[in-house]
């Protein structure tokens, strides 16, 4: 078989890991041939391809990102193709001479997967965001380094925080859910975790800080998802602080600017000296960590076994810490929220 690999949507660490466990086992233990489809669904559309051999793959482990390239093409928005993008990926997919196709990417790409295994196309998925927010899997790789940057970066902050006597705001990743901030703001300690799932005001934000302050607390660290939905007075509904209306081709605004704010209403609220600092592509960035690495060389590896028996239209997964497989028709739609029990864990050390 010839088979392709994609990786698209967002980088993190771990895609090299997955991306080298395909090559090496289904051209080792099965026999098959593997090609890379660069630049994520953009490389099926406009046919940019790479040869992916023993050679190519070696060394990469311990890299962040991903050595094929990725996008947030979606080729069945009629926005940004004015040509049926659809049919040429079918026209390329003939053209390099695919077989089956891995895909590798979050529930973006998993959609564009699915609705490509309905017109016939062959296609094993697998997951992959550092927000951890795909249903049907309890972890994707990258969100496991992205939690251990963000936490280094709380604890780094606490510190001149506390020299200083300050509120410090840290804006770390989260469009539609706040694992991120959860996980982070539990292990570094953070005083206030603000996430998506949530809605919060002003007002109990700053309840929470001076009732820090009122226990004889001089500092304050207060962890915020970007796509948190805060009520800052003035508007009968929370809502998120966004950089610009501009969307990308699946639709989404781009986030950005709630660090700041926030920052900025909760010094202008209780007259405490307060800063910001925004993570940002920080936790995309770097080598993977030792989990990452694992899962995805996991992942991988199943992706390979599963189009070796030809089971497609499929997402791997992990559950039980065990790996599995699901039908791409049960990863997308609603994502994976944090739920209340979870959120409860961090409630306890607010304020």
């Amino acid at each position: 078989m010839r088979i392709g690999v994609m990786t698209g949507g967002g980088d993190c660490p771990g895609l090299n890991a997955v991306i080298r466990a395909v090559v090496r086992k289904s051209i080792v233990d099965f026999g098959h041939e593997c090609v890379g489809i660069m630049q994520g669904w953009k490389g099926l559309v406009e046919c940019l391809t790479c040869e992916l051999n023993l050679r190519s793959i070696s060394g990469i482990l311990p890299r962040g990102g991903t050595i094929l390239g990725t996008s947030r093409t979606n080729p069945f928005s009629k926005a940004h193709y004015k040509e049926h993008a659809p049919q040429k990926i079918l026209d390329n997919w003939q053209r390099v001479g695919l077989d089956a196709l891995i895909a590798v990417g979050g529930d973006d790409t998993h959609a564009v997967s699915y609705e490509l295994s309905k017109m016939g196309l062959s296609i094993v998925g697998v997951p992959k965001t550092i927000d951890n927010d795909i249903r049907g899997t309890e972890y994707t790789f990258g969100f496991d380094t992205a939690v251990h940057v963000a936490s280094e970066a709380i604890d780094r902050v606490h510190s001149t925080a506390e020299s200083h006597h300050r509120v410090i705001v840290v804006e770390v990743m989260g469009r539609r859910t706040g694992w991120i901030a959860l996980y982070s703001g539990i292990a570094g300690g953070a005083d206030v975790v603000i996430v998506p799932e949530f809605e919060v005001t002003l007002a109990e934000i700053c309840d929470m800080i001076k009732k820090r302050h009122a226990r004889g607390k001089s500092f304050s660290i207060c962890v915020v998802a970007e796509g948190a939905r805060i009520n800052f007075g003035g508007s009968p509904e929370a809502r998120e602080v966004t950089i610009d209306q501009s969307i990308d081709e699946f639709g989404n605004v781009r986030l950005g600017g709630i660090g700041q704010r926030l920052a900025r209403e909760i010094e202008r609220e209780l007259k405490f000296e307060t800063r910001f600092t925004v993570l940002g592509h920080v936790q995309r960035g770097g080598t993977p960590t030792a989990f990452d690495r694992v899962l995805g060389t996991r992942f991988g590896i199943k992706a390979a076994e599963l189009v070796h028996k030809r089971q497609f239209g499929r997402m791997v997964a992990l559950q039980n810490n065990e790996i599995v497989s699901i039908p791409f028709s049960e990863t997308i739609g609603t994502p994976k929220y944090v739920t209340e029990e979870w959120y409860d864990v961090a409630r306890t050390f607010f304020g």
